[in-house]
């Protein structure tokens, strides 16, 4: 589990193969779980200048592994009994959303992001969303993308002060839009001997 606030901008070494080796001054354990541009992996290796993580085919499927070069996010997995400052992340990719537009607005920057429609319904204006692990509020959802807007600290400490139109991101939705979605989409009517089952249980 994460917050979607970002430790530290590592750099790529290399990615071949399941690999990733970054070059960082954050030190994990071997197995420790660590977000990468938001996606959760593996600690796998421990080198003198920083650490490498394996990606499974599943998570190559899934992620923009076109953006895992130059720098990319980190941060490693909540420890029991710290702050949770962004929101409930998963470090689970439901998708990859491509960057419409960036408006300057002076104090602050409007970014619209391109999502494919099936996953619109675990957006919520004003609701929770991490963008390549970053935590943010989505502020308008549209019919097939979002708008964030984004400060100035936020563009100057993270990836998105280096997006432009046309760059890909991970997107993890709202982990209790899509728990609720998927209960109302399975939910039925228990019998009476269902719910006789469930009280002999106890």
């Amino acid at each position: 589990m994460f917050t979607g606030l970002i430790r530290e901008l590592a750099t790529v070494k290399s990615y071949s193969g399941d690999t990733l080796s970054l070059r960082a001054t954050y030190k994990p354990k071997m197995g420790d779980s660590i977000a990468i541009n938001g996606a959760c992996l593996s600690v796998t290796k421990i080198d003198s200048d920083g650490f490498a993580v394996e990606l499974s085919p599943e998570t190559q499927g899934l992620i923009a592994t076109e953006n895992l070069k130059g720098k990319v996010h980190t941060e490693p997995a909540m420890q029991m009994g710290d702050r949770l400052e962004g929101h409930i992340v998963q470090g689970h990719i439901d998708t990859v959303g491509t960057i419409k537009e960036i408006k300057d607005n002076g104090n602050s920057y409007d970014v619209f992001i391109s999502v494919e429609k099936k996953f619109i319904p675990y957006i919520v204006p004003k609701g929770s969303i991490a963008i390549d692990g970053v935590s943010l509020t989505v502020n308008e959802v549209f019919a097939e993308s979002l708008r964030l807007t984004i400060i100035p600290i936020t563009m100057k400490e993270t990836l998105f002060g280096q997006y432009k139109k046309g760059s890909t991101v991970n997107i993890e939705t709202d982990m209790f839009a899509r728990y609720i979605a998927h209960f109302l989409k399975h939910q039925h009517a228990l019998s009476w001997d269902e719910i006789e089952h469930i009280n002999s249980l106890y």
